[in-house]
């Protein structure tokens, strides 16, 4: 017998947090600094570890588990699906995957969609979409303006529109092609284009640059000079859209209405599902253009249509305004005392800064008291808990918030 296949335990033991966390570091291949906590299971907005201990998740996997965790209604649609039809490639048609573009369409306006997997998976077919409609209709024109501080993922193209600074050389030549100027900035980001320029590529609200919202001014101004100058508008909604903000997109609370669009993130509730959408007029791929294995997947299609049906059926839009307007509040509570600043955001995406950049010790801190939180920048704490968390939960998370907080203005942590 193979030595590394005798040694293998065949069997789960029974381990805490730190044995699981030296298995994983073992072989897990970089990435993230992660802290020594396992999950075990989810319910709703909370978390069990391999302990027993539950945590109030307000991260939800970055704005993925738009549902909870674990969510009766996605367990119903993978298991009727799964026992049905997995997958078929995305050569032939099959019916989940058509009824969820349908659904798409309706919801958002649009009326072609590219179904996919990741969000930069989205970008990418995006990217690709306005390139090659430059190559067409605006003599060859190839170049992205895309904003400082925005994220679109981790392929080497949207990395390059990303545009994080030390991202730059960090695999080698970057992707060109990609101009970016500060968010907000509507001067700028009309003389950043050209006659190369293709497209404009921004999130309405910017998620991983800290929750920075483009105001109705701003956002009105950068579509009427993409329409002055004949550029496309591709709007970044992986994170933000569906409900997150407290509508389907977050263009849509200004009256804007993109050339392209892109989701993720929240449309598979923990599934891996994501779409670009299009004006009819950019249909412009060819056989062979565009695609991937698992585009148009029937298993996570069933799952995303699931998802928008319980949104939509569950008054979620709703619920992300009212329970953001709660969470802002009690924000606003603690920044009148100074311990934070710079409250913002939308519906349930939410941030604020605290006045020294101890964010990741804040958020250290309050994982000891039960409580999920991320800090996407050294002084900033984002929050993007589920669209069904429950007032009750907020009222908690308020609570937690306010004995972390104390912990981290305490030196002796008394």
């Amino acid at each position: 017998m193979d030595k590394t296949t005798e040694s293998f335990p065949l069997r789960e033991e029974a381990l805490d947090n730190t044995a699981w966390a030296r298995r994983g570091r073992a072989v897990w291949m970089g990435g993230a600094t992660r802290p020594d906590l396992v999950f075990a299971s989810g319910s709703g907005s909370w978390l069990t570890d391999v302990e027993g201990r539950e945590i109030l998740d307000f991260v939800a996997g970055w704005a993925v588990c738009s549902l909870g965790h674990s969510p009766e209604v996605i367990s119903r649609a993978m298991q009727a699906q799964s026992t049905a039809l997995l997958h078929c490639s995305p050569g032939f048609w099959n019916p989940s995957a058509v009824k969820l573009a349908e659904k798409l369409a309706h919801l958002t306006g649009m009326e072609k969609v590219f179904l996919g997997t990741t969000g930069a998976e989205a970008n990418e077919c995006a990217i690709k979409l306005a390139r090659k409609w430059g190559l067409q209709r605006r003599a060859g024109a190839w170049r992205v303006v895309s904003t400082l501080d925005g994220f679109h993922g981790r392929t080497l193209a949207t990395m390059a529109a990303t545009g994080k600074a030390h991202w730059k050389d960090l695999f080698g030549p970057g992707v060109p092609g990609f101009d970016h100027v500060p968010f907000g900035d509507a001067q700028a980001l009309e003389q950043a284009i050209g006659s190369e320029t293709c497209a404009v590529l921004l999130e309405p609200v910017q998620g991983e640059g800290g929750v920075w919202v483009g105001s109705r001014e701003y956002l009105g101004a950068v579509r009427e000079i993409c329409d002055r100058r004949g550029v496309l508008l591709i709007a970044d909604e992986v994170q933000a859209g569906l409900g997150r903000c407290g509508s389907w997109l977050a263009c849509q609370r200004v009256g804007i209405h993109p050339d392209i669009v892109t989701l993720g993130k929240g449309l598979g509730g923990g599934i891996p599902v994501s779409a670009c959408l299009a004006r009819a007029e950019l249909d412009l791929f060819e056989p062979g253009d565009q695609g991937g294995t698992f585009t148009y997947h029937p298993f996570g299609a069933a799952v995303a249509l699931a998802v928008l049906e319980a949104i939509e059926e569950g008054g979620l839009l709703d619920a992300a305004r009212e329970g953001g307007e709660r969470i802002c509040e009690i924000l606003r509570l603690h920044e009148l005392e100074g311990t934070i600043r710079q409250v913002r955001g939308a519906g349930l995406l939410r941030a604020f800064d605290l006045p020294q950049p101890r964010a990741h010790e804040l958020v250290e801190i309050a994982r000891g008291q039960g409580l999920l939180l991320n800090a996407p920048r050294p002084q900033t704490i984002r929050l993007c808990p589920a669209l069904t968390v429950s007032p009750g939960e907020v009222e908690e998370f308020g609570t937690r918030l306010g004995q972390s907080l104390r912990l981290l203005g305490d030196p002796k942590g008394s």
